[in-house]
């Protein structure tokens, strides 16, 4: 039973709780982990958004609602999303090969082994596939280096241009696909799950399919639907002071310091290559990305009409990957597994995990998930870039707050 509290919102979230959070995410910005940074929890109907500290350490800009982050790998749903809009077309299927729209990618070769030269292959089993992309089992994808050194393959995609990275490569997307499809894949189509590339991949066959480039079909079809009018790859100028600024780790101090990126004082342009994956970095705000997630929450409905049927988004939100599959990659998604462009949480192993939550982070310090059990979204925007799969502490207490101002 519900017991009536003043102290609870609408949304079933505890207003002193919530308050608790504030002073511990003030606490992470005193301490300067992070410049500063914007939250936002979702329930029932009812949003709270925080936004704390400063656009950039150093600076007197604070931190607003509306404040534009370069949200990486948070675009790799939205991406998914385009892709299934024009499934529902039949305009793409899921285990057709893929090979009509990217013949660059047909006919390849698979290494022996990660770390074998790269003329030692065998054949491709079978065709790459558009679920394979969907769930990063295309066959090649972002290479951990394993002890001895790095592996041919991975300083061959570094020179080539094709590695995943924030920033992007210098030319277009037929040109990243035609160096792409020069080298041979790491795993035959289907076997593993690979970060980061078949998002990459996924996004310049969306474009083929679409007849368009992806930056003008993300608009139309995704974020002028959801009303997302800050969401794109790049900005009016008018825009522009509104960016927080970028930061990684110093290598030896740990420090943060600006990070420079070839995009930076270019956001008033398109970049070279709109990558599906999120980077040149995708830009958004909470609110904008809130609409995206209340989408999948009301499962394909929007206030103005449906952007996805309801089984789509249930595709898309269900662990597609068996164990075989994701060994060797656990610390990507722990417990739970991959749906379509997005981790989906398997059992409940702490305060803020359980069935069926879904979403992603961007490498640049942002993250958001969604949990139809609870009704609930949380986005936690910053601007320091991550240093490994598992969240940095700022981001740990933020779930922890936002699952314990739970009130019902």
């Amino acid at each position: 039973m519900n017991v009536p509290n003043d102290e609870t919102a609408t949304g079933g979230l505890s207003r002193k709780r919530l308050g608790r959070m504030r002073e511990i995410l003030t606490a992470a910005v005193e301490r300067g982990e992070v410049p500063g940074l914007v939250t936002l929890v979702h329930r029932r109907g009812e949003t709270h958004v925080q936004a704390l500290g400063t656009a950039e350490f150093g600076g007197d800009t604070p931190m607003r609602r509306d404040t534009i982050f370069r949200i990486a790998s948070m675009g790799k749903p939205i991406t998914a999303v385009a892709a299934m809009i024009l499934v529902e077309e039949c305009r793409l299927r899921l285990d057709d090969p893929v090979d009509d729209l990217l013949p660059e990618l047909a006919g390849g070769r698979v290494l022996r082994s990660v770390d074998g030269p790269l003329d030692d292959t065998v054949p491709m089993a079978r065709a790459i596939t558009l679920r394979d992309l969907l769930t990063f089992r295309m066959g090649t994808g972002a290479v951990m280096a394993p002890p001895g050194g790095t592996p041919p393959i991975q300083r061959a995609v570094e020179e080539a241009g094709v590695g995943p990275g924030p920033d992007g490569p210098p030319f277009g997307p037929d040109e990243w696909i035609r160096r792409l499809g020069a080298l041979p894949l790491v795993h035959q189509p289907g076997a593993a799950w690979m970060y980061h590339t078949s998002s990459d991949v996924l996004g310049v066959l969306i474009a083929r399919a679409a007849g368009r480039p992806l930056p003008e079909f993300l608009r139309e079809r995704v974020f002028e639907p959801l009303g997302m009018r800050d969401t794109g790859y790049h900005l009016p100028a008018d825009r522009l002071g509104r960016m927080a600024g970028s930061y990684a780790g110093d290598p030896r101090t740990g420090a943060p310091v600006r990070r420079p990126g070839p995009r930076e004082g270019a956001w008033d342009r398109p970049p070279a290559f709109p990558s599906g994956g999120g980077g040149p970095s995708l830009l958004s705000t909470a609110d904008d990305y809130l609409a995206f997630c209340l989408m999948l929450l009301n499962r394909g409905r929007y206030d103005g009409g449906r952007l996805l049927s309801r089984r789509a988004v249930e595709l898309m939100t269900t662990d597609h990957l068996t164990p075989e599959q994701k060994a060797g990659n656990e610390v990507f998604f722990g417990s739970g597994g991959w749906g379509f462009g997005l981790a989906v949480n398997g059992r409940r192993d702490d305060l803020a995990t359980g069935p069926g939550r879904f979403g992603w982070s961007g490498g640049l310090g942002t993250e958001a998930y969604t949990d139809p059990g609870e009704g609930l979204v949380g986005i936690v925007l910053t601007q320091r870039a991550l240093t490994s799969p598992r969240p940095p502490a700022v981001f740990q207490d933020f779930w922890t707050s936002a699952y314990a101002a739970i009130d019902d």
